[in-house]
Parts: structure tokens; sequence; C-alpha cells
């Protein structure tokens, strides 16, 4: 099991090194099989990792493996570990599962790109970091693997280096997430500080509970897992991360980066139970964030950012499950979004690649007539992600709104109808988008510009991938169906189990209601954008301009660190310092000129100096004396 886990985590690096070293000696489909074979040997070795764990008695226990001790500082002492338990390997299975069918995918989308080595190359990259951070057996190397997830998906953004709307949104993706970095490092030293360890076990035992401490260190790892989630406040960089290929939005906003943030907290979860008023900050900032970004994808019309701020929504359902308590209804909802997120990715990439890499959705208007086949699988990711039975999403996103009900009080009741209420925003802009790219008459545009793959849709690569997702999107819900049969939580119940429980009548409303919301939202949507029996309402500007965010970010950051140096140039540097400095040389330059005078070039009066020169000497020796 723990060898699975060491090749399950080295087969992605060793096909990033091989591409890079093998440099043009290898063709691009070359450096394209060897990154997806070697994708999908890590979820073969996943998968047998899972048997192994299978064969266990029930409720075991995972185990570490420490390949050496990588650094040693006094009595710390730190090990290339790897930590192999229920959690790691659900992990495990979906970033190497869900990764190698976009790896796949890549084949065709990307074939023809000039730099398709390096492409390939970079996606390896980023699965060998994601795995990384799942796998590893203590926070400091997750806190490695979670740096290096940062720089990849830096250079998956910018790609396309010779677009500067890329190179922009890669930047702002580092920054941001660097400063989700800087707050779990911060952290870590408090950990080192007041336990003295770094590995999970030890950590959680000896970690302080309750006070400013306790609340600090899970404050700092709910910082990083903002970042890297893309939550409310630190969100603004997902939107643009769609400069990417497309493949790459399905690799970050479905099964891994955005969903680091997720793990991070349920797998650090004592430490936000220490600190209980952090751990309900989580739930509230995903609530928030669920709604907001529900607004603004009502009014985009670019077919990425739609699917981008959906992303940011069901992201906010996993962080009010992991919250509240409600681990593996966190977890489920993780991997089934997994499925039909990225098949809502990679089938409207279908459409981009097959209509002039066009990504409006006014221009794509009535492609579905051209493209059935992505019609098809298209709705059944957009049935997913509204949550309609029997699709995925229905059995892992009410778990999670109930688990409100099942937290009680207040807070509890507000974050449902605000989990409601984002059920009803999803059936409208998921469907808004449907009925506009897929129902109706093709436009002029997409009539001119549609070209057919010999006379397919798209690829085989690109093809076979999708309709696996959409079987998984289709099926994958029956792992657990609350409250009637629950084996993925029993399965996550060693290491996270749930401390808040809905009951049965609880659960039972919750789908009613959740349902009946969501189909309200279709029903909307195709009043509007199918039947158009009403007209379509102004786009709001408030959502259109994201709530101002980066407005604010602008003001906040850009604008007074401009203000800040131009006033500290106005009043220190130019006065004090570049001042000081003219007027050094200022009396230098006196001096010099003054001096200058006393150049006669007369032999009487340098003889005179001299003796004047002598007799001073001589005065003070004289008196010395």
């Amino acid at each position: 099991m723990t060898t699975a886990a060491w090749i399950c985590l080295l087969l992605p690096l060793a096909s990033a090194l091989a591409i890079t070293l093998a440099g043009t000696s290898i063709s691009r489909r070359t450096a394209a099989y060897i990154s997806t074979l070697t994708t999908m040997g890590a979820f073969t070795a996943a998968a047998v990792a899972f048997i192994g764990m299978w064969g266990r008695s029930p409720g075991s226990r995972g185990s570490v493996t420490t390949s050496w001790t990588w650094l040693s500082a006094g009595p710390y002492h730190f090990g290339l570990s790897l930590l192999v338990d229920q959690l790691s390997i659900v992990m495990m299975l979906i970033v190497a599962g869900v990764g190698s069918l976009i790896v796949a995918y890549s084949i065709g989308y990307m074939d023809g790109e000039d730099e398709e080595r390096r492409y390939f190359a970079y996606m390896s990259l980023f699965v060998f970091s994601m795995l990384l951070l799942v796998e590893s057996g203590n926070l400091l190397l997750l806190l490695a693997g979670w740096g290096m997830v940062g720089l990849s998906s830096y250079l998956l953004i910018g790609f396309h280096h010779d677009r500067p709307s890329a190179i922009a949104a890669a930047k702002k993706a580092f920054v941001m997430n660097a400063f989700g970095d800087a707050t779990m490092a911060l952290a870590l030293f408090l950990l080192i500080q007041h336990t003295g360890h770094l590995d999970y076990a030890s950590v959680f035992a000896a970690s302080p509970t309750g006070g400013a401490v306790a609340n600090l260190i899970a404050l700092g790892l709910l910082g990083g897992a903002l970042a890297k989630s893309a939550q409310l406040p630190l969100h603004t960089w997902l939107p643009d991360a769609m400069e990417g290929p497309t493949p790459v939005s399905a690799l970050i906003h479905a099964a891994t980066m955005v969903t680091a943030g997720v793990y991070l907290i349920v797998r650090c979860h004592p430490l936000f139970e220490n600190a209980y008023v952090i751990q309900d900050l989580a739930a509230g900032l995903g609530a928030a964030t669920l709604l907001m970004a529900g607004l603004i994808a009502l009014v985009q019309t670019d077919i990425k950012r739609v699917i981008a701020y959906s992303t940011m929504s069901q992201i906010g359902y996993m962080f009010v499950g992991a919250g509240l308590g409600a681990y593996p209804s966190a977890m489920f909802h993780l991997m089934t979004h997994a499925f039909f997120k990225a098949l809502l990715f990679l089938a409207a990439g279908i459409a981009i690649h097959a209509i002039a890499g066009e990504q409006d959705i006014r221009k794509l208007a009535g492609a579905g007539k051209l493209m059935p086949f992505t019609k098809i699988v298209f709705l059944v990711g957009s049935l997913a992600l509204v949550g309609i039975p029997p699709f995925a999403g229905f059995f892992s996103k009410d778990p999670v709104i109930s688990a409100a009900l099942g937290h009680g009080g207040w807070y509890g009741d507000l974050i449902y109808v605000a989990c409601v209420i984002g059920a009803f925003l999803t059936g409208i802009y998921a469907f808004r988008l449907y009925f506009i790219v897929f129902t109706g008459e093709p436009t002029a545009f997409a009539r001119e510009h549609f070209h057919a793959h010999h006379g397919q849709e798209g690829p085989l690569s690109m093809r076979w991938t999708v309709a696996v997702l959409a079987v998984l999107s289709t099926v994958a819900g029956f792992l657990q169906f609350a409250p009637f049969w629950t084996p993925f939580s029993t399965w996550l119940d060693p290491v996270a189990a749930a401390i808040v429980e809905p009951t049965n009548t609880q659960e039972y409303v919750t789908m009613a209601v959740s349902v009946a919301v969501g189909l309200a939202g279709i029903f909307v949507a195709w009043t509007i954008y199918a039947a158009k029996r009403v007209r379509a309402p102004r786009p709001v500007r408030l959502f259109e301009r994201k709530f101002y965010w980066d407005e604010l970010y602008d003001v906040v950051w850009y604008r007074s660190s401009d203000l800040l140096a131009r006033g500290l140039y106005a009043f220190v540097e130019r006065p004090l310092i570049a001042g000081s400095m003219s007027a050094v040389t200022g009396v230098v330059g006196l001096g010099s000129r003054e001096l200058s005078h006393a150049q006669t070039g007369l032999v009487r009066s340098y003889a005179l100096a001299l003796a004047g020169g002598l007799a001073i000497l001589a005065v003070v020796f004289l008196a010395v004396r």
C-alpha cells in the first residue's frame, strides 16, 4: 500500500523530468503520451492503495512511511513522509483519476500547439504537486506541495506567455496565493513554538485548545485555504485564470487546486475544532461566496467564466460542510463536483475548439444543433450541477445543506437559507448557459466558423474522456445516499468523522426543498432564454463589476501604495536624501571655486604662503612644549 502511494506520487514527477530533459528530441505527440500514461499509472497505483486499505479491518488508521529525514535543526527533524489513510487515498483517486482524463483530453485539444511539450511537462508537474500536497505526512511537506501547486498554476495559467492578459492573470493568481502561503507559514511557526512538532498526530495531540493562539493557528490555515480555493475575500484570481487553455481550467477548477482548501480544513479539523469561532467563520465565508458567485455568474458572457463562478459557488458549499463539521459530506461533494465540473469545462472546450476558439456565449448561441453529442453531455453536467436526481450533485449537495439544519441556532438557519438561495441561483445560471449555447438556431458566426474534425465534433481523445465524465456525473452519487446508505462517510470516519449529524427529517426536507428550488431556477431560465416569454432583464451593474472587489483592491493596495510612494518621494527622498546630496555637492563646488582663486601663478605668492605655513607650525610646536 505504501509502495503504491510512492509510485502514485513519483510517476508524474518522472514524466515532467523526462519531457523536460528530452526536449525537442521527442515529438510533441510522444510528450503527450508520456504525460497521459504516467498520470494513468498514478491512478492505477492509487487504486492499488485503495484496495490495500479496503482489505484492512474496518476503522483501521492509516500509516506513515518516511523515505529519509531531509531537514534537521536542533531538536526538530522533518522527514520526507507520506501519510496513506482513507482521506489521502480519496484525494489520490480524484486527483490522479480526473487528472488523467484531462491530460488525455489535452492530446486532441492541444494538437498543433507550438509549445505542446512544455504544456505536458507543466501538467505533469501540477499533478505531482497536488499529489505531494494530499499525500504529505507532515505540515511542512504539505506547505511545500502547497507552494508548488501555486507555482504550477502560475506556469499553466500563463502558458500563452505572448498574451499580456495571460501573464497578468498568472501573476494575479500567484500573488493572491502567496498571501495565503504566508498566513499558513505563520500558523506553522506557531505550531512549532507551542507543540514542537509538525507531523499530524503530534500536532493534533499537543495543539492549544481555545484562546488566542488556537484562533491564530486556525486563522492562518484558513487564510491559505481561502486563497487556494478562491473564497471571499481572496477569490479575485479565479475568473482571470480562464486565460489558460481550457484543459488547464478544468484541472485547476475541478479536482485539484481549488479543492485543496477544503482538504486542508478536513485534514486539520482538530485544529479548527479547537478554534470553533474560526471554523464557523469558514462556513460563513463559504455561504457568502456561494451567493456572490451565483449572482455574478448570472451576467457573464464568457462560457468559461460562467463555469468558473459556478466553481466558486460549489466550493462555497464544501466550505459550509467543512466549517460546520460535516466533513464526509464536504468531501463527497468535492468528489462528485470533480466529475461534473470537469465535464462542463471539457464539453465547453469541445465547443470552443470547434468554433474558432470563441468563448462568447452570444456568438456560440445555437451550437447544440451543430454538436448533438456535446449538447447531451453538457446537459448531464448541468443537471448534476443543479442537483437534480438521479445525477451526482443531488446526492452530494443536499447533505451539505442539511448539515446547516443539523447545526441549529440562528447561524445554522442563516447558512441554510443562503444555501437554498444558492441552489436557486445555480438553476438559473447553469441553464441560462445551456439554453443560450445549446438550444435554438445557430448564429451565423457559429455556422460559418464551425469546423468538424473528420466529421466528428472533436478528436477521439476529447470525446471519450468527456463521455467517461458524463457517466461518472450520472452514477457517482449512488456511492452515498444519506440517510439510506452512507459507505463514503463510513470510509472517512476513522480520519474525519462528522460532528454534525442532521436528522432523517431534516435530510428529507432538504432534498425536497433543494430539488424544488433547483427546478424553479431551471424554469426561470427556460422562460427567459429558451421560450423567451419574458424579456431578459438588464444586467445589474453591481454583478457585472463583480461586486467591485477588483476596484476595492486597487484602491486599498495599489493606489494607496502608489500614494505612499509619491508622498515619501516628495517629503522624504527629495528634500532629505536628494536635497542633502545637492547640498554636499554645492558646498564642495563652492569650496573648490574659492580655492581656485588662490591659484595666482605668482612664485612670490606661493613662497609667502609656504613661509606663513612654516611659521604657524613653529608656533604650534612651541605652544605644545
